[in-house]
């Protein structure tokens, strides 16, 4: 893993501000909707044959960033795990005829990840079904985001 995102976001251990009641309810609530988010998630993924788990790489992979190539390391990277649960992890997507690995022609040491058609039919599935709760959601996530914007240009 990459380093921790708590540094990555600046947070220095006694750096707090001030809180208040409001900006606690404000994370707890944000907190709250991301876990409901995520059960949807798990749910779905369990429906549709996956564990969320193997729904999160296919996702990965299929949604890799321009700049990267769809990697065990960067599958490590992106589920947040040790290089070596990423490696059991695609070890069991291949097992289940999900992904399969390429060598890359580029650089022989490399080798990268694909989807079969089967993981490319449960993933567009799940996706839509995603991007739907997704806008379900949409307008308490903004009330959330402008809230936070509200306590932040107060007290900045």
């Amino acid at each position: 893993m990459t380093a921790d995102p708590a540094n990555q976001a600046g947070m220095r251990a006694g750096s707090a501000v001030k809180l208040g009641t409001r900006d606690y309810r404000l994370l707890s609530e944000f907190r709250y909707l991301i876990r409901c988010f995520l059960e949807f998630s798990e749910t779905a993924a369990v429906r549709a044959g996956l564990t969320a788990r193997q729904h999160q790489a296919l996702l990965a992979i299929k949604g890799v960033r321009e700049d990267a190539a769809p990697t065990i390391g960067y599958l490590a990277e992106r589920l947040r795990v040790q290089h070596h649960s990423a490696v059991e992890l695609v070890d069991r997507l291949v097992e289940a005829g999900l992904v399969v690995r390429v060598p890359d022609p580029g650089d022989r040491r490399r080798v990268k990840l694909e989807l079969t058609a089967s993981a490319e039919r449960h993933l567009a599935e799940l996706s839509t079904s995603h991007l739907e709760e997704l806008k379900r959601m949409r307008p308490a996530l903004l009330e959330l985001l402008d809230q936070g914007e509200e306590i932040r240009t107060r007290k900045g």
